[in-house]
């Protein structure tokens, strides 16, 4: 896929009218297949469901995933300085240093999974501005942000994780959920890094003063992430879409990164049929997200790191699924009576 795909807001919203659907024959020939293996109907559970999905993104009985990848992108917010964060925005860069030095989190469970690690930072140097007096981004630097997500998914991967890193991007994901399916910043704002109850209350002011800023604003997915999102919240939105074009599946991360895609979401709820939740995060508007738009999470282990984490850990879930479903005998294939 070509970086600039997205050229205006235009190309971006006739990107969400065109969602590709999933090849029927494919996921048919799966399904039946599954009820061909040596087991009882339904025994393994969604890993049964996994292997249909991908199957019908894949076009193909039996999917593989021989190359996986997961993104992590990193963004600065300017409505960092009013304190929303229990750490201070330098340590964006700093994070993205470790990464490169191999010493995340996610290096470790990206090698545990298999999955090659992309880690793309975007104008660190130039917070996005406080969305509390102003849209977040222009239109361009919007457009930049979702070119550079579409840029990561390169013909041949077979799967994609996505994950972001932003002090104070929490707070951008609170606001694009409220934007989006409504209420009030206290029922969508979270601890984050790990804000105290003061904190917290600072975090949702400074949410219910965006959303009023913005209020009569154009509600398009375009928009809204323009207004209250973030470059790497963006770029996770250009990611997903292009990836969909491309019919590769896609797997989330926690609340942040689910957030990224909720202005779309909201207006094409289909834009979720080739997305996988790998987890539920510790974050309380997580789970309320994942209903809202129709996803059960794969794991729920209390994580909110971050970083793809969640994400990188489900590949290795999906993993297990394909292998049951390719690599299993069917009663026929085994000589077990009843086949």
């Amino acid at each position: 896929m070509a970086a600039g795909m997205f050229a205006s807001a235009a190309d971006f919203s006739a990107a969400l009218s065109a969602l590709p659907s999933p090849d029927s024959g494919a996921r048919s020939a799966a399904a039946a297949r599954q009820a061909q293996l040596t087991k009882p109907p339904g025994s393994l559970g969604r890993l049964e469901d996994l292997a249909i999905l991908i199957a019908g993104w894949q076009g193909r009985e039996r999917p593989e995933i021989g190359r996986a990848r997961v993104a992590v992108f990193a963004g600065n917010h300017g409505v960092a300085a009013r304190g929303v964060s229990a750490f201070p925005a330098s340590v964006t860069a700093q994070m993205v240093e470790n990464f490169a030095r191999g010493g995340a989190a996610i290096n470790a469970l990206s090698a545990a999974a298999g999955a090659e690690l992309v880690v793309v930072p975007i104008d660190l140097d130039r917070p996005t501005a406080d969305f509390t007096m102003a849209a977040a981004m222009t239109e361009a630097e919007c457009l930049a942000a979702l070119n550079a997500g579409a840029a990561v998914v390169e013909d041949g991967i077979d799967l994609l994780a996505v994950g972001e890193m932003g002090i104070a991007n929490s707070t951008a994901a609170a606001a694009l959920c409220a934007a989006s399916f409504g209420g009030e910043a206290v029922d969508w704002a979270g601890p984050g890094t790990g804000v105290d109850a003061a904190g917290l209350a600072r975090k949702a002011a400074v949410i219910d003063a965006a959303l009023a800023f913005h209020r009569g604003a154009p509600a398009s997915p375009f928009e809204t992430l323009r207004r209250l999102g973030g470059r790497e919240l963006s770029a996770i939105a250009g990611a997903v879409v292009t990836a969909r074009l491309a019919r590769v599946p896609v797997v989330m991360d926690g609340f942040i990164a689910t957030a990224a895609i909720a202005p779309i979401a909201a207006s094409q709820p289909a834009i979720v049929d080739h997305v996988i939740a790998g987890h539920v995060s510790a974050e309380p508007g997580h789970r309320r997200l994942l209903d809202r738009i129709g996803l059960a999470p794969l794991l729920s282990l209390d994580m909110r790191l971050g970083e793809g984490s969640g994400a990188a850990v489900a590949i290795n879930i999906i993993r297990s699924a394909l292998a049951a479903h390719g690599g299993m005998a069917t009663f026929a294939e085994a000589g077990i009576g009843g086949a």
